[in-house]
């Protein structure tokens, strides 16, 4: 069994202050994992973990390695990087996160072109609408659609991507349309839930510069698709990428709110750690990622604009569909 393993598994125990979630982490079981840590414990002659039916903590001999630790997963990683620019094929294990409904729609349905582009790279996604720290959680990339705030990672931005408030006929029918931003706070806003994020807090483009309104409502949920799930089925507003939704704003299913005053823009961006030596498998599927993203949401978007939804007003919109449809 291989020491280095037993380190790395060691490492992501301590991190993770858990073996299962270290575990899941590195998709082995809780008896893998428990297995190497002893094998690396009676490779040391030292006991390194204190474990207790809820957590592990490091013994004081387990901190002192960990730290040790660090710097020899460091040297590796740097190894293995010089190795991946000698050989010039990018390898290896690539650990991207992404947004649950990104991955969904635009993500997976590429994975197989790059597999066959880069065949000796591992690709594993980690699907999550929560904002993961690359560092302390072992990703290499990520995928994130949000207002970016000042950051230690590189971004390489894909595009900025127009957001949209709307609802179904029948919410509107049953709850008025708002008319202004005020508005809002008489809805019931249907609200993407989960530690840090700022979906309570719409921030629209008015006259006078952005404005953020403090929304709230009965329903909430950290899956983005749920939320669409849910104004499709009348049951309140929600704040999507204009890509997301175009297909049911164009139906009529969804019906677009207060053009004058939009969403601010999100910017697509892919994300990774700031390295000396980056790693072949990284700069691949960035150069790959960002035309191919691009490409994709400019093809749902199928020439569908915010400009575009102010020129159709929601009530004449929804007359010509009815008419069609009684036509039909």
């Amino acid at each position: 069994m291989s020491l280095l393993e037993n380190i790395r598994v060691f490492v992501r125990v301590v991190e993770q202050d858990s073996m299962s979630a270290a575990g899941r982490l590195l998709r082995l079981s809780p008896a893998v994992v428990s297995h190497r840590i002893q094998s690396l414990e009676a490779h040391l002659g030292v006991r390194l973990l204190n474990r207790t039916t809820r957590r592990v903590q490091p013994t004081e001999q387990g901190l002192a390695f960990y730290q040790a630790s660090l710097e020899v997963m460091a040297a590796v990683e740097r190894a293995e990087n010089v190795a991946a620019g000698v050989g010039g094929a990018p390898q290896g294990t690539l650990r991207v996160t992404t947004p649950l409904g990104f991955a969904r729609r635009i993500l997976a349905p590429l994975v197989p072109e790059f597999q066959e582009l880069h065949p000796q790279v591992t690709l594993q996604l980690r699907l999550s609408e929560h904002i993961i720290d690359l560092l302390t959680e072992s990703v290499d990339v990520a995928v994130r659609l949000a207002i970016l705030s000042d950051s230690s990672l590189i971004s390489r931005k894909v595009l900025d991507c127009e957001r949209v408030l709307c609802a179904a006929p029948s919410y509107l029918s049953a709850r008025g349309t708002p008319a202004t931003p005020e508005d809002l706070l008489d809805h019931n806003c249907l609200l993407l839930r989960f530690p840090g994020s700022q979906q309570y807090r719409w921030t629209l483009q008015t006259g006078d510069g952005p404005r953020p309104v403090s929304v709230h409502g009965r329903f909430d949920a950290d899956d983005g698709d749920v939320l669409t799930a849910w104004a499709l089925q009348g049951q309140g507003i929600v704040l999507k990428p204009l890509w997301e939704v175009a297909e049911h704003l164009q139906s009529g299913a969804l019906v677009p709110l207060l053009p004058d005053h939009p969403p601010e823009p999100a910017a697509l961006s892919i994300l990774y750690p700031h390295r000396r030596l980056l790693p072949a498998r990284v700069k691949a599927f960035a150069d790959f990622a960002v035309p191919r993203f691009a490409e994709e949401i400019t093809r749902r978007l199928d020439g569908l604009s915010l400009a575009a939804l102010q020129r159709t007003k929601p009530g004449a919109s929804n007359k010509r569909r009815a008419t069609r449809r009684g036509r039909g």
